[in-house]
């Protein structure tokens, strides 16, 4: 395992793709309403993210298939976990809605996701949202130079674990940078070991993916789609995070 310490200028690169990213997630939580299409969702974050200089990350990536995902950004809906492929499905009122996003600038990536809830939700959905979003924040908490990574993972599971819910161990956080997908992988579940320490200017993407149900997965036919296998809901919260001497530093927030 070759984990990449980025140096000021790449880290400068690092913080403008993270910080395009974000500002697409802000835009779009401004058009996700019901009767919109995932299809259209895709189209105003590609246009922006060009607008920015950038190119998205994501569209003919191959990282878990041997095809090209099709759109600019993921959108995965309900018992949709990840890699959902933009199009003609409707978003409808009482739905969450996990949006993944990368952009791609000076030859550096940026990648964050978020969860948005849609009219109506359920209390239990909205503390899914919440759970998954804080399983984040507690697990970066361990990313500190000096530290170990599978302190991560493991604060990750005890945190959504502890309100009832499982946490999907087949997809992962990872490395970013240079390449969209860099090592180290990142399980958001406790590992033997302490796993690679870790160090000042690494950068990495920490994504928990928590289930309302049970912690299996499945992906569908399209060879993208990873669903819940018992149908229930699943929420992703994911930053870009860089490893300092002191507290990480959130370059897509």
């Amino acid at each position: 395992m070759a984990i990449i310490v980025k140096n000021p200028q790449q880290i400068e690169y690092m913080r403008e793709s993270n910080q395009i990213v974000k500002r697409t997630h802000e835009l779009l939580e401004r058009y996700i309403r019901p009767g919109i299409t995932t299809g259209e969702l895709d189209a105003i974050a590609e246009e922006y993210i060009i607008s920015q200089g950038a190119t998205p990350s994501f569209k003919g990536y191959k990282a878990h298939a041997d095809i090209g995902f099709p759109g600019s950004i993921c959108v995965s809906i309900n018992e949709e976990v990840i890699h959902g492929i933009p199009g003609i499905k409707q978003v409808k009122d009482g739905d969450i809605v996990s949006i993944d996003i990368g952009a791609y600038k000076n030859g550096h990536h940026g990648d964050a996701a978020r969860t948005f809830a849609v009219g109506d939700v359920l209390p239990l959905y909205l503390k899914l949202i919440e759970v998954t979003k804080q399983c984040f924040f507690n697990g970066i908490d361990c990313a500190r130079d000096g530290g170990h990574l599978h302190m991560i993972g493991a604060a990750v599971q005890d945190t959504a674990e502890a309100a009832g819910f499982s946490v999907v161990r087949e997809f992962v956080g990872h490395g970013v940078g240079q390449n969209m997908h860099e090592d180290p992988s990142i399980p958001n579940t406790r590992q033997p070991g302490r796993g690679p320490r870790l160090l000042k200017g690494m950068t990495l993407a920490i994504e928990p993916m928590v289930n309302l149900g049970k912690a299996d997965v499945r992906v569908l036919k399209d060879k993208w789609t990873v669903v819940t296998k018992d149908g229930k809901r699943s929420a992703h919260y994911e930053n870009t995070i860089l490893v300092t001497d002191g507290a990480p530093e959130i370059l897509s927030l």
